[in-house]
């Protein structure tokens, strides 16, 4: 019963096809950016309600993209073409690096976190992959900047780039609820909302240790 709701799941979330090769955007996707999004404007209210300054890191761009999460994120998956549970390990990296460096994701670093994070996710997973100058460019950095990138995530990992299948499945089952429990809060929104207003229903190269 438990493999066959992990196999919904994974499903559901698009992680048994490959980037590149489906129509659409794997739902997977959908939910990271929704989650990153969440989790920045949390972070926005608490800097403005403690003034507390932001620290920068290589990881900060001068200003904000012109491109959303979503709307970047979508950007490497149609040029990375890296496997598409590279997306939820990028995902699981971003979270040890920033409870590792007790950071924040803000507007200024979000965007270089996931590419860097992606890219070394493809490393480690992926047969194949293409290489830093590929990844700089799709998203959007010199070289320089994305080897830069890449050594300081790494060394604040501490390598530790094993995602353990319990891990894996973890992050799978909470992407679900948080989709699950924004769909609940939609619903009812739109239930007890005033009724006025109208609403519409490849290069060699990598890590060698596989995580799964």
């Amino acid at each position: 019963m438990t493999n066959m709701i992990e196999s919904e799941t994974y499903s559901s979330l698009g992680l048994y096809e490959s980037g590149g090769r489906i129509s659409g955007i794997p739902r997977v996707l959908l939910l990271i950016a929704s989650v990153l999004e969440k989790s920045i404007l949390k972070n926005e209210k608490l800097f403005d309600g403690s003034r507390r300054k932001e620290v920068i890191t290589v990881f900060h761009g001068s200003r904000s993209p012109y491109l959303s999460i979503k709307q970047y994120i979508e950007r490497i998956f149609k040029y990375a073409k890296c496997s598409n549970s590279c997306f939820l390990v990028a995902y699981i990296y971003i979270e040890r690096f920033l409870r590792g460096n007790d950071s924040y994701l803000t507007r200024l670093n979000v965007h270089r976190l996931l590419i860097t994070s992606i890219m070394l996710a493809a490393k480690f997973l992926d047969d194949e992959c293409y290489n830093n100058a590929y990844y700089a460019k799709v998203g959007g950095v010199s070289t320089a900047e994305m080897n830069r990138m890449e050594t300081k995530f790494i060394f604040s990992l501490e390598y530790r780039l094993q995602v353990t299948v319990e891990v894996f499945r973890h992050y799978c089952l909470k992407l679900e609820r948080e989709c699950s429990e924004e769909y609940q809060i939609e619903r009812q929104f739109h239930a007890y909302g005033p009724k006025s207003v109208g609403w519409q229903s490849r290069t060699q190269g990598g890590y060698s240790q596989k995580a799964m």
